[in-house]
């Protein structure tokens, strides 16, 4: 059982992004005044919660401005609706059976390339277009081999789905994103730098494709209790 004093710094942020959620949706469907006050009440204790969880960082944002920030959001009707934002991950092999990994310049962590999807693109047209601006690379996509809830992994403090999709480099060279990226290389699965985000994730299941042992799609496993399970 959690305790006060133990209460992992995502595990806060998953707290204060699902109540965010709640108060939002409510927002956007809600046409009295009473349960505006109410829903705005719960967004400044999310507020209060995601400063809890960022507590010594000094690019933290106070709790009114974490309400600032997710109000900006709140649409009516089903634009109101809350739903975790969809990024995609390239996982991308080489003939060595070797992984394109970066460093990410926002964080010093190693993770395979990533972006948000943009409207009007498909999910794998994204892919490529992220791998390509991100590190020069030309890659051909093969198939989707995982579905990631990105603050469970660690990589995001707002809610995302990542869809993780299996790929080959065709072409390009390197040439890294100078605000994307720090660093880049091609790793073996004995070989992998550090720090990694998540790496007990995906590793596995990344280097099985790579090694053709790789099965269906992989996803987060249930927690026990749903949601309120632990990890």
């Amino acid at each position: 059982m959690l305790t006060v004093e133990s209460v992992p710094e995502k595990t806060l942020l998953r707290w204060a992004e699902s109540l965010a959620g709640v108060a939002r949706t409510g927002l956007g469907f809600t046409q009295s005044q009473y349960e505006r006050e109410r829903f705005e009440e719960i967004l400044n204790i999310a507020g209060d919660i995601k400063v809890a969880a960022h507590e010594g960082m000094s690019e933290v944002l106070d709790s009114g401005g974490y309400v600032v920030e997710w109000m900006k959001d709140v649409g009516q009707g089903v634009a109101g609706y809350q739903t975790p934002k969809v990024a995609v991950g390239a996982a991308v092999t080489n003939d060595r059976g070797e992984l394109l990994l970066i460093q990410r310049a926002d964080s010093g962590f190693w993770l395979y390339p990533t972006g948000w999807c943009d409207v009007g693109y498909s999910a794998p047209e994204v892919v490529v277009k992220e791998v390509r601006e991100e590190t020069g690379y030309h890659v051909e996509v093969q198939r989707l081999i995982g579905v990631l809830d990105g603050m469970r992994l660690g990589s995001s403090r707002i809610p995302l789905y990542s869809l993780l999709f299996f790929c080959r480099v065709v072409g390009g060279d390197m040439d890294l994103h100078p605000l994307e990226c720090t660093d880049a290389g091609w790793f073996a699965r004995d070989n992998l730098p550090s720090p990694m985000i998540g790496a007990e994730r995906w590793t596995g299941p990344i280097f099985d494709a790579i090694d053709g042992s790789g099965g269906a799609v992989f996803y987060d496993d249930l927690r026990v209790p749903v949601w309120r399970g632990e990890s």
